[in-house]
């Protein structure tokens, strides 16, 4: 669900990303970092947060707490946690090399360099695993599922050919190897509840939905055939219904996940047993397709319910947000709104990095989250911020 490159942000750039349940969309920027709420996205965007003075080029929402993890262009192997409501930084680690993405679910914080990725316990920050020497995954490819029940992380195990790792981040094992693709992994996403994972090649022509369970493959969906080109971005709905791919062209993908045997309520992606017999894998064409305004681009998009209406909502890296109605019959998307991502009004000049806080350094040795909360200068409240934001999770409705 987001959109990296330290050379976008560098050219003048954005980061784009949608948080786990797509209430809200962070955008960083050389000026620094905003969040926008998404609940009334059709008519107007409403800012939430912004930070200036500190070149960002990672930043990561948990779902709708007020707990945010960023990386700075000026700071690449520094990850900060920040409760952005009370303008304060919580806790920092340091890493030998630079961080190339953050994952968040309401378990753990999986943090990825170019060829490790630790595995934090977000309750205290401790680090409860890391997987070493893993292939030279040079964009930060990964996925976190943000099911909790579900927590599995997925990240490439060749840089050659296709490979998908499947590894449990609760019970701290590796869980299935899926041979995906024959070309390197562009894109990985896992469903809503975590039980299904889609990917994409670095030939971009075939996006295959695969299930965590077992490996096997439920669907294969061909983007198309004349041209080879970059996924951007693939990401599921969170009906779990329908799967979107962007890429550097100004179409968007809309495939419809159609099985055999739709299971109702919390049993949508397979019940709770894990049962997949039903399920369609064939090769289909896009059910749905949007048009951007510009080529070129890299975008990142998701499909989620905005009062009651399927929306596809699509983030550039040249700072727009654009919102398609998505037809229900299928066909092409209708734009409904195009917001500007790079006009944001002043709400808070806090700079959080000005704080004297504690550097902890992952693995072993260092302080733990609660010793840095409590070492931490200028932010008495740290403790207590944390347990709403980042411990018990209670997420805030947005005005």
């Amino acid at each position: 669900m987001s959109l990296s490159s330290r050379a976008d942000i560098d050219a003048g750039g954005f980061f784009v990303n949608f948080n786990q349940d797509c209430s809200s969309l962070a955008v960083g920027s050389k000026a620094g970092y905003s969040l926008f709420s998404l609940n009334a996205v059709d008519a107007s965007l409403d800012q939430i947060y912004n930070s200036y003075g500190e070149e960002i080029c990672l930043v990561e929402r948990l779902f709708s707490s007020s707990l945010v993890a960023v990386v700075s262009l000026n700071a690449p192997r520094k990850l900060k946690v920040c409760h952005f409501k009370k303008g304060t930084e919580i806790c920092n680690y340091s890493y030998s090399n630079t961080i190339l993405a953050v994952k968040l679910n309401r378990s753990r914080l999986v943090v990825c360099l170019e060829e490790s990725l630790y595995i934090h316990n977000i309750r205290d920050m401790k680090v409860v695993h890391t997987i070493r020497d893993t292939p030279p995954n040079t964009t930060g490819l990964c996925a976190l599922a943000s099911d909790s029940d579900h927590c599995y992380l997925a990240y490439p195990g060749s840089a050659t050919v296709g490979e998908v790792q499947i590894f449990d981040a609760v019970n701290l094992h590796a869980k299935t190897m899926i041979p995906a693709h024959d070309s390197p992994l562009a894109a990985i996403a896992f469903s809503q509840m975590g039980t299904e994972v889609a990917t994409a090649s670095e030939k971009g022509t075939v996006i295959r939905v695969f299930s965590v369970n077992d490996g096997s493959k439920l669907f294969e969906f061909r983007r198309g055939v004349k041209r080879c080109v970059s996924i951007a971005s693939l990401a599921f709905s969170i009906c779990s219904k329908y799967l979107c791919c962007s890429s550097n062209t100004e179409t968007v993908h809309i495939f419809k996940l159609e099985r055999t045997s739709p299971e109702s309520g919390n049993d949508t992606e397979g019940g709770k047993n894990d049962h997949w017999m039903g399920y369609i894998s064939k090769a289909g064409r896009a059910f749905a397709s949007a048009v951007l305004p510009v080529a070129g681009l890299r975008h990142s998009c998701v499909i989620t319910t905005i009062q009651k209406a399927l929306r596809l909502l699509v983030a550039s890296q040249d700072g727009y947000l654009y919102v398609y109605q998505l037809p229900l019959e299928g066909g092409e998307c209708q734009l409904i709104k195009k917001h500007d991502l790079r006009i944001v009004e002043p709400m808070n000049t806090t700079r959080p990095e000005s704080l004297p806080m504690p550097t902890v350094s992952p693995p072993g040795g260092g302080a733990s989250y609660a010793a840095a909360l409590k070492g931490a200068s200028g932010a008495s409240n740290a403790s207590g911020s944390l347990g709403s934001a980042a411990i018990d999770h209670q997420e805030e409705q947005q005005q």
